[in-house]
């Protein structure tokens, strides 16, 4: 769930364009159900800006205008709005620690169900793949990866990334305790590596908003790093609500190196399980 777009200038929005911004999340929500209104809006801002920088539009009202009447306009500006920022094995002694730590109480559970809430194009979901091969689970594990954004699932679904990007991800595979060589893992043309079809047979791609979408399974891990980052507080009790809700006793959840369970509802219980790289046990 497109880089991210650097936001290193300092704005601040006028009464007006605080208006035309809250007019066109209301019209994306009430036209398209995409519920963007609890993100931070300095983000937001940003992104939109951009947005109208490309579709040579002076004013939010305008875009809200072409995205309520080209839906080719609102998918541009849902690609600019959702988070994709990922790679292979990204933060690699987060997945260190989940090979040594956590996975020695998995090999106890008769099933593994997994989630990768806000997966983006995948590299992470293919990522823990290949641990959990690895590691001997593949075949009691299920993996569902989940993100609002189609576009990106579709680029997950076919599990093909730049070739110029291998030489990064087979460091970050060898520094997250990978043992073989990583090549093996894919087949590569002049562009793309694509990793084997045997990688995907227990992976589910479906489309999933943590904004307005409920729970659809209970799960033993729950992968959701950097996505909270660009929601308000209050959006970020609820999803953590549901991330909550949705994972079985003792599950675990990964959280990004910049989220915390600080100031979680009082109702949701965890326990620090590797407090270094955010990884946290329901009680």
């Amino acid at each position: 769930m497109s880089e991210l777009i650097v936001e290193t200038e300092e704005f601040s929005p006028t009464e007006l364009q605080n208006i035309e911004m809250n007019l066109l999340l209301e019209g994306i929500y009430q036209m398209y159900g995409y519920d963007f209104r609890d993100y931070v809006r300095a983000s937001l801002f940003r992104r939109v800006t951009n947005r109208m920088k490309m579709e040579r539009l002076k004013t939010i009202t305008a875009l809200l205008e072409k995205v309520l009447h080209e839906p080719d306009c609102l998918e541009r500006l849902l690609n600019d709005l959702s988070i994709r920022m990922t790679e292979m094995y990204r933060d690699p002694s987060f997945f260190a620690a989940f090979r040594q730590e956590v996975v020695p109480l998995l090999r106890a559970l008769p099933e593994v169900r997994i989630w990768h809430a806000g997966c983006a194009t995948g590299e992470e979901v293919y990522s823990m793949a290949i641990l959990m091969q690895e590691e001997g689970l593949a075949e009691k594990t299920t993996i569902y990866a989940t993100d609002m954004n189609d576009r990106a699932l579709k680029v997950a679904q076919k599990g093909a990334f730049p070739l110029k990007k291998m030489q990064q991800y087979t460091k970050n595979y060898l520094a997250a305790g990978g043992s073989k060589a990583f090549s093996e893992y894919y087949t590569t043309d002049h562009q793309f590596a694509y990793f084997c079809p045997m990688m995907k047979e227990k992976l589910i791609f479906a489309q999933h908003n943590l904004v307005t979408d409920s729970s659809f399974n209970e799960f033993h891990v729950i992968l959701c790093r950097n996505v909270m980052i660009y929601f308000n507080s209050d959006l970020q009790q609820n999803v953590h609500r549901l991330m909550y809700n949705s994972l079985a006793d003792a599950g675990f959840i990964g959280l990004g190196s910049k989220e915390s369970i600080l100031f979680l509802p009082k109702d949701i219980h965890y326990e620090e399980f590797n407090s270094q790289e955010r990884i946290y046990r329901k009680k």
